[in-house]
């Protein structure tokens, strides 16, 4: 394996947990008010230093959809998932945007999110 370059981002950033590989600009987000197994998710218009897995489709709270699955460059940490194709639609405006869930990433101020007990006993 090559060495891995990533792309810096300047201003306020979301970034890997683990690692701190950026991945998108606080200005890119289109919506904090998604939700993923563990608490909250955010969904972004970029993203970058992600790498795909397969396409598959997955039955979610807003119907049937076909997602990859982003991992970070660095670290291969999964850290949410891309919007491929809505079928339903009102929900077209999702596809080619992404979806990283907030418990996996540090915030552009440094914080990380807990995910709450109760999240977690569902």
């Amino acid at each position: 394996m090559g060495r891995v370059f990533t792309i810096t981002l300047e201003g306020n950033f979301y970034s890997c947990k683990h690692c701190q590989t950026p991945f998108a600009l606080a200005d890119d987000i289109v919506s904090k008010s998604f939700h993923c197994r563990y608490g909250k998710a955010y969904l972004f218009d970029n993203v970058v230093n992600v790498t795909v897995g397969e396409k598959e489709n997955r039955m979610m709270i807003t119907g049937l959809h076909t997602v990859v699955d982003i991992f970070c460059v660095t670290c291969g940490s999964i850290v949410g998932w891309k919007y491929e194709t809505a079928y339903d639609k009102s929900q077209k405006y999702k596809e080619g945007k992404f979806i990283l869930e907030r418990y996996k990433v540090m915030g552009p101020d440094g914080s990380l999110y807990l995910v709450a007990q109760e999240d977690a006993e569902e």
